[in-house]
């Protein structure tokens, strides 16, 4: 009799044993996001950042007594695959939050998925004001990146600087994150500088192959200078496709990309056949041309530098960084894993980035996010171009939703 106790008490402390020091008692973050075709150049290092930050966090401990674990899946920028994979982390992997996606097809989708699971879903990348819009919000979605609303008030700042430019030409791809910006840029252009006429705009698909005819169908506008929101593998394929054709030369180089081409995955991606005297933005300058960096940057680059052993690590590394550092905070500060005591303190909650404080706005649940603008420079110091004196854009922004 006592050695059948015996037996049964050993089975119940073995069986209970992982939920106290095992795997099985971590916390579970599924982290949809593309890691193959053309926008895996953000995608992956998205990933990095995000690792790097679990990495942290754990070595101090991990949040309320248990470590992190992060179930990174490929969901190859596709809407439907974002989805399908989100429901298999939160039905088979049992995560308790998603983090994740890249583009602004992804994300309202997955947006979806969490609302139907009540599960807490942030966005680190996805830009379309629709993702956090009135007739999307819910209580379980977040986004730590700026919004398409803020970048197209910057790129209209921008270009609203060149005195001498009268006519204005645009392509973005043919979907929410393209068409916002746009309406974003067009509407704030209207507003600083009437004078200009917008002559032409081209849409490309998502991962088109070849530009050529949205290219010279807009050069025959012969337009003074383009806002462009072209990115990642597809900003590579135009800049290589519109230099031969004399494009960068006809405007005088005189383009604005809110597609965050300054970023080091999409200099390096060119090289020399980067479209130098463009105006660029970026999360992360990662080199810091001109002096005034933040200590705290220094300090988090010389981690990413480590961490991935890249000497120029990547710029977007910094959003799955800041990101997971977010969530982090927010379950501290619940006390619990809860995903709806989560979001109550994520809602008007501020944290700390290597890039200054960020807050969660209690009506868009997004964060004000500025980004760092300005002209790409060759310098003999770097393999690829650099963005000189960054400059960070809009200096505010009023939320409308």
């Amino acid at each position: 009799m006592c050695h059948r106790y015996g037996l049964a008490l050993a089975s119940v402390l073995l069986a209970s044993w992982p939920l106290s020091a095992g795997a099985a008692n971590t916390i579970k973050i599924g982290f949809p996001v593309p890691l193959s075709g053309v926008v895996a150049v953000y995608g992956q290092p998205v990933l990095k950042g995000a690792q790097l930050a679990v990495a942290e966090i754990n070595a101090k401990g991990g949040v309320l007594g248990r470590k992190l674990e992060l179930l990174p899946r490929d969901s190859k920028a596709n809407a439907d695959e974002a989805v399908r994979l989100s429901r298999e982390l939160i039905i088979k992997d049992g995560v308790d939050f998603l983090v994740g996606t890249v583009t602004s097809a992804e994300a309202p989708a997955v947006s979806t998925v969490a609302k139907e699971n009540k599960i807490v879903f942030i966005a680190p990348v996805a830009e379309s004001t629709r993702l956090t819009d009135p007739q999307n919000i819910h209580p379980y979605v977040f986004r730590t990146n700026s919004n398409t609303d803020v970048e197209g008030m910057a790129s209209a700042i921008m270009m609203a600087r060149w005195k001498d430019v009268k006519t204005v030409a645009t392509i973005a791809p043919d979907y929410a994150y393209g068409r916002d910006l746009i309406a974003a840029f067009v509407a704030n252009l209207k507003k600083l500088r009437p004078d200009i006429k917008i002559v032409d705009q081209q849409w490309p698909k998502l991962g088109e192959p070849d530009f050529t005819s949205f290219i010279t169908a807009q050069m025959s506008k012969k337009p003074d200078a383009v806002d462009c929101a072209e990115f990642a593998g597809d900003f590579v394929t135009f800049s290589k496709e519109a230099a031969p054709l004399g494009y960068f030369k006809m405007i005088d180089n005189r383009l604005v990309d809110s597609g965050a081409v300054g970023n080091i995955e999409e200099v390096t991606a060119l090289g020399n056949d980067y479209p130098y005297g463009i105006i660029a933005n970026t999360e992360d300058p990662v080199v810091w041309n001109g002096g005034n960096e933040p200590p705290a940057h220094a300090k988090y680059i010389a981690a990413l530098r480590q961490f991935t052993h890249e000497q120029y690590p990547p710029s977007f590394a910094i959003q799955g960084y800041m990101t997971i550092n977010a969530l982090a905070d927010g379950i501290k500060k619940a006390g619990t894993t809860n995903s709806d005591a989560v979001s109550k303190a994520l809602i008007g909650m501020t944290f700390d980035t290597p890039v200054g404080k960020r807050t969660f706005s209690v009506k868009s649940h997004e964060t004000f996010q500025p980004e760092f603008y300005g002209v790409m420079v060759k310098e003999a110091a770097y393999p690829f171009a650099v963005m000189k004196d960054p400059e960070l854009l809009p200096k505010s922004f009023t939320q409308t939703n």
